[in-house]
This record gives structure tokens, sequence and C-alpha cells, in this order.
């Protein structure tokens, strides 16, 4: 995986995939949000409003997904000072952070019928709020430095110490009485949720994953464009003023 390494073959092989992700995209969500809110049955008690689930339940794997991208990104920058690295988690982490509001905003709107409030201490909604932290911590440091290296590197400790917080997420409803129910796809004795509904929530968890791959290698070449230019102006910077003096005695 080392020679994929190199920001500008990964651009090249992005290139080739990202038109691929996005046809993926739209045919998936072509197919998954009818099916999800027009074929697929209603809960027999929680009625018309668990079609909120198949927003919800993809957007909140997706925010727990992204960030785990973001933290092997950072170690790989880290670690093997891979440049790529520091790509990635920069063009990520605002994708997670979008996914992580979503997952709240939709949490709340699902809470409000089941709950009768838009919002409770539950263990796993104050942890996916505090992965909301995570993100903006996270594209806060990488930008805070005029050094972009130290910033980075910085961003990158903060993403390895609160990947902590994502298997909190996950299991949080096993450790502590939360309002959640158990996993019901992700379970060894296989998933409880009945294939009518199963069916059409996995189609969404993959057009969000598509959609997160379309999106990331939008943002890797933009954020390597961006580099390249800023590492240019530097440089004609550096000429001009090498070449002000010359310029000064010859006049």
């Amino acid at each position: 995986m080392h020679r994929f390494a190199n920001p500008s073959r990964f651009l090249r092989l992005g290139q080739a995939v990202l038109p691929w992700s996005a046809g993926l995209t739209v045919l998936l969500l072509a197919i998954g949000v009818p099916w999800a809110l027009l074929v697929a049955p209603p809960d027999y008690q929680q009625g018309e409003s668990v079609r909120i689930m198949y927003v919800h339940v993809p957007a909140a794997w997706m925010a727990m997904f992204v960030y785990t991208t973001v933290a092997a990104a950072s170690a790989s920058a880290l670690i093997w000072r891979h440049p790529l690295g520091d790509l990635i988690a920069r063009a990520a982490s605002p994708v997670g952070a979008w996914f992580t509001v979503l997952t709240l905003v939709t949490g709340s709107l699902w809470g409000k019928p089941m709950w009768g409030a838009w919002w409770v201490w539950d263990a796993r909604l104050t942890s996916v709020l505090v992965l909301l932290f995570l993100y903006l911590g996270h594209i806060a440091l990488a930008n805070a430095f005029e050094d972009a290296g130290r910033g980075e590197k910085a961003a990158a400790v903060l993403a390895l110490v609160g990947f902590v917080n994502v298997p909190i997420i996950k299991w949080s409803v096993d450790w502590w009485n939360t309002l959640h129910q158990p996993a019901s796809v992700a379970r060894l004795g296989g998933p409880s949720i009945h294939p009518a509904m199963l069916w059409p929530l996995l189609v969404m968890g993959l057009a969000f994953t598509a959609f997160f791959v379309t999106l990331l290698l939008m943002r890797v070449r933009s954020e390597f464009l961006g580099r390249k230019l800023r590492a240019l102006r530097l440089t004609q910077a550096a000429q001009g003023m090498a070449e002000a003096p010359a310029g000064a005695e010859v006049s």
C-alpha cells in the first residue's frame, strides 16, 4: 500500500474511481430512497416515524467510519510520514462533521415522538456530541498555525487520542443503561431487524458510503491543488524578494 501513499499516484487512481463512485451514489440513492420511504413497511410500534432510521442510522455509521478514516490517515502521517495521510485527514474531517450533525438532527427528530423529548443526556447521544466536538477540534487545529505542518501534527494527535470515543459510541448501549436499543444489524447472532427493513437500510448505508468516497476524492484533489498553488506563490514571492535588490541597483 506504500506505493499509493504518493499523492500524485493516488490522484490518478482517484480520477479513475471518481466517476464510478459518483454514479454508484446516484444509483443507490435512486433505489434506496423510494424503497425506504415508500416500499418498506412501517414499524408496528413506531409507525411511519421509523423511516427516519433510513437516514439516521447510515449517517451514524458514516460519522464513526469517517472518524476512523481520519485517525488511520493521521497515524500514517505521524508514523510513516506519508504526506497523503494529512491530505486525507484534512479532506475527510469536514465531511465527517456534517455526517455527525445529520446524525444528531435526525436523532432529535426521531427522539421527539419516541421519547417525548428532542434531547436527553443519553450515553450514546452524549458520545456522538463529543464526536462532533472532536471533528471541530481537528478542523480548527489543522488551520490554527501559520506553519501547516505543525497544525496537521497537532490535529493528527487529537484524532488518535479521540479515536477512543468511537468504540464508546458503538458499545455504549451495552455498557450503560440507555434509551437506545441494542445493535440490531451488526450483532453476533445476525441481524434482528426484518429483511423488509434491513435491505433498504443496507442500500442507504452503501449509498452514504459511496457518497463519502466521492466527496473524499474530490476534496483530496482540491487540497492537493491548493497546496501546490500555495507553494508556487511562496516560490514566486521568494524569487521576487531575491530579485528586488538587483533591480534597485540597476535603476
